[in-house]
């Protein structure tokens, strides 16, 4: 276990924002966690305290008065190979990035269209992760937890997570309260390519690939090729990713909307939700590329905020604000951010 006092959190957050926790706690074994509990359930240490992973959907606001705890469990397990699918358990300190590139190295299949996406697995679980038409929830079997109060451990069906859009009962009710050790996957042996989402399909065309040849490496490769086309690499300009949810509203709201704006682009939820994308109107609202003190909205996707150099996390908090506020003003549709605040 490696403990340690006003630890510095500018390596744990993508957004790179220069703020210090009063404790740094990092376990690599449950039994680790289950100790550092217990100690400090027999100290009665009610301060607060934080469990992270990649840092890449966390937004620090000033320092963090508390203990942050960190995983490093990097363990890889086959629980079951069955027919068609393959049962895996994978450690929550696990950079998602690299479970990914395991499984299409082991032709475990289904996860490709998640590839790219920053952060550890088991944010996965916390945050049901998506892009490109695939979600975490859409393999994830359970999660295995540790009640942060009690030390109890506890597995929690995909069920029990109540999954939804960017959310999970780990955001809710249960935020804070449990650190996931472990997440529990089902993929295939065979390869389902999913290519109806963001163009998939034309870039694949464009690298010259017929889709009846194609592998899943080159699709993660086209994926990660997409993603770095738009996204910028947090080691040169902080960000966490896509800042806000697409927001998903009733038919009639967006029936609405296209009158305004016949080419505004959508997507059917089902009968009776449409999800609108988020970056689409931030665009229209004059917002990409622009820049409010040290943060920004990144030139080629109005989606992310970045941090374009010693920015506070308070400026990229006023940037979301005013760019909710003239959304909100012009289209009549509230977006919210993806990303943690904290402080």
């Amino acid at each position: 276990m490696i403990v340690k006092d006003n630890y510095s959190l500018a390596e744990h957050n993508t957004f790179g924002i220069a703020a210090t926790a009063a404790h740094f706690v990092e376990y690599d074994s449950v039994d680790e966690l289950q100790l550092f509990i217990g100690r400090r359930t027999a100290n009665g240490d009610t301060s607060p305290l934080l469990h992270i992973g990649g840092g890449s959907n966390l937004l620090f606001l000033s320092d963090y008065n508390g203990t942050v705890l960190h995983s490093a469990l990097k363990d890889i397990t086959v629980t079951a190979d069955e027919g068609e699918y393959v049962y895996v358990r994978v450690s929550a300190g696990i950079a998602w990035d690299e479970w990914v590139q395991y499984a299409v190295d082991s032709h475990w299949h289904g996860l490709e269209n998640l590839s790219g996406i920053p952060g550890e697995v088991g944010a996965s679980a916390v945050q049901n992760i998506g892009a490109y038409g695939a979600e975490a929830k859409d393999f994830i079997l359970f999660a295995d937890a540790v009640d942060l109060e009690t030390g109890a451990i506890r597995h929690f069906t995909v069920e029990e997570c109540r999954y939804g859009y960017r959310n999970s009962v780990f955001k809710q009710e249960l935020r804070g309260r449990y650190a996931i050790t472990h997440v529990h996957f089902r993929l295939t042996h065979d390869f389902r390519p999913n290519l109806e989402y963001g163009g998939i399909r034309r870039a694949i065309e464009a690298r010259g690939i017929e889709e009846v040849n194609l592998t899943a490496e080159q699709l993660r490769e086209t994926i990660l090729e997409i993603r770095r086309e738009k996204l910028p690499e947090p080691s040169v300009l902080g960000n966490a990713g896509s800042f806000f949810k697409n927001p998903i509203v009733e038919r009639t709201v967006f029936e609405r909307l296209q009158q305004a704006y016949p080419e505004a682009p959508h997507y059917d939820v089902d009968e009776q939700r449409v999800k609108v994308p988020a970056g689409w109107m931030i665009e229209q609202c004059g917002w990409k590329g622009k820049t409010l003190g040290h943060a920004g909205v990144y030139e080629k996707q109005a989606l992310v905020l970045v941090n374009t150099g010693g920015a506070k996390g308070k400026e990229i908090s006023d940037l979301c604000s005013s760019i909710q506020a003239d959304v909100e003003a012009r289209f009549g549709i509230r977006i919210e951010p993806e990303v943690n605040f904290i402080g």
